[in-house]
């Protein structure tokens, strides 16, 4: 396994940079995200009706131009999980984790023993199937996959302290949107409540001192730059939008004004 880009940034005090790949089920996406310079591609399972054997092509771009993979579970699935790791994805983001309880159930489907109980497959693509020892994959692995959780309901909210502190979580994300939909607040900016939730969150992660804490950059519901989310202590940021809603607004761009210029 290779160095995890985004891990070693993390470990560096820096903020890493990814984007998101939408639904769009080509490992071109990928790979023109790495061309643009980004640390990472944000890979959604939960939003968009990507499969296995897609991720895996995307996991393949990733390693080609040199960026970290990360993977949104649906919800939180071990099983699934499992295999991802297995085809060489080297960051599980899981949503909703609503309990110390998840954190460390996730932890434990991510991180092999004596660190979790992931399931050893000795011949898998994460292992250059086979070529790697199983011990040295174990190690190289709980060294270099990145885990995330995120704090997108107010359960979450209440435990983030435990959270913060599990052992073997890299990254605390907040979900604006949903948060501001548990916060009662949805549509709104900046509103005070969602503003002193984050700080809560941001306050726990550092005193926690094991994990980052993630935002996105420009994020309607808060709106922050990334020297804004650096001085916040964030050590991981997706860049909007995807590439679907960058498309289609270039493509309007260039309808409109050629349209324009038709007079």
């Amino acid at each position: 396994m290779r160095q995890n880009r985004v891990k070693r940034i993390l470990k560096e005090g820096g903020l890493a940079l990814g984007t998101y790949s939408g639904g769009i089920a080509d490992p071109q996406i990928i790979e023109i995200i790495g061309h643009a310079g980004f640390d990472a591609a944000f890979i959604d399972m939960e939003h968009t009706s990507l499969e296995l054997r897609d991720v895996q092509g995307m996991v393949l771009a990733a390693e080609r131009v040199g960026i970290t993979p990360i993977v949104r579970t649906p919800g939180f699935d071990p099983a699934l999980i499992l295999r991802l790791l297995d085809i060489g994805v080297e960051g599980i983001q899981v949503p909703h984790c609503d309990s110390v309880a998840t954190a460390r159930a996730a932890v434990k489907a991510v991180r092999y023993p004596p660190l979790g109980e992931r399931g050893m497959a000795g011949a898998s693509r994460a292992s250059d199937f086979g070529k790697i020892p199983l011990a040295e994959h174990m190690e190289r692995s709980n060294r270099e996959i990145t885990l995330a959780v995120m704090i997108e309901d107010l359960p979450g909210v209440e435990a983030i302290e435990e959270i913060a502190r599990t052992p073997g979580i890299d990254i605390v994300a907040v979900g604006p949107s949903d948060m501001s939909r548990a916060l009662g607040v949805a549509g709104t900016s900046d509103h005070p409540r969602l503003v002193a939730t984050i700080e809560r969150v941001r306050r726990a992660v550092e005193e926690g001192g094991v994990a980052r804490l993630a935002l996105p950059l420009n994020h309607p519901a808060f709106p922050r730059d990334a020297g804004q989310l650096k001085a916040l202590g964030v050590g991981y940021a997706n860049v909007a939008p995807n590439p679907e809603s960058r498309l289609l607004r270039a493509l309007a761009q260039d309808l409109e004004k050629a349209r324009a210029q038709l007079g």
